[in-house]
């Protein structure tokens, strides 16, 4: 008997820690900053296959797929209000911290560029597919003051939706890829990653298209400034 676990190995992580488990890590990688390297998307699926009639001959398991559907969302929307509680209360002090192993500022600042980039709502939503950001994203909304009603509206769309959809990924196709989920598990997950971020890359693409038109349109020489205002200070005042 092995004691050994490998907490990035999600099929491991199925197998030996069932149900109760699965839940406890969804919840550690929304609410907690050291869980972000738990393997969210490919747990929630895993999840489900375990709930499918195939879970038994692939991972050893059968998991109930009421208590995943209800227990999954709920981890997840805790975890991520968690997560801004301690941005809202800490503030910048919770990422003041020395780079380590487990600890890395880009991620912080991964997560601010989302939130900015795309706004509150939009990011919450779409954070949730994007591992690492999914985990960072929440404090850095409580720290940037983002409301405490708006989060928690956004935060339960963007956790129902991904949760709801992994784990019937699982479930609906769980004996279809028992044959080969060991042989095409790290592909599969790659594809889902694309896939979460594809929504990512359209508003990138979009972004980009709309600063071309910005740039087009300012090498057009616009109308004369009206006469009734002056500068005062950096500042337009009407006289």
């Amino acid at each position: 008997m092995t004691l050994a676990l490998n907490v990035l190995d999600a099929k491991a992580l199925i197998s030996q820690l069932g149900t109760v488990g699965l839940l406890a890590i969804i919840f550690a990688e929304t609410g907690l900053l050291v869980g972000f390297f738990f393997p969210g998307d490919s747990l929630l699926i895993l999840g489900g296959v375990a709930a499918s009639s195939a879970g038994l001959k692939v991972l050893g398991t059968q998991m109930p797929i009421g208590v995943l559907l209800v227990g999954a969302p709920v981890c997840a929307v805790a975890g991520a209000q968690l997560g801004h509680l301690l941005g809202a209360k800490a503030g910048r002090k919770l990422f003041d911290r020395p780079k380590s192993r487990l600890f890395r500022r880009e991620h912080v600042d991964k997560a601010e560029e989302y939130f900015l980039k795309f706004g509150p709502a939009k990011a919450v939503v779409m954070a949730r597919f994007i591992p690492v950001v999914r985990t960072f994203l929440n404090p850095v909304a409580g720290t940037l003051e983002m409301p405490a009603r708006t989060f928690f509206l956004w935060n339960v769309v963007g956790g129902v939706i991904w949760t709801e959809s992994m784990l019937m990924i699982g479930y609906q196709f769980g004996a279809s890829m028992a044959p080969v989920i060991d042989k095409y598990l790290i592909p599969a997950m790659a594809l889902i990653i694309l896939l979460s971020l594809s929504p990512i890359l359209v508003e990138v693409l979009r972004d980009r298209r709309r600063k071309a038109a910005a740039g087009a349109a300012g090498d057009v020489p616009g109308p004369a400034a009206p006469r009734d205002e002056a500068t005062v200070g950096g500042r337009h005042r009407k006289r």
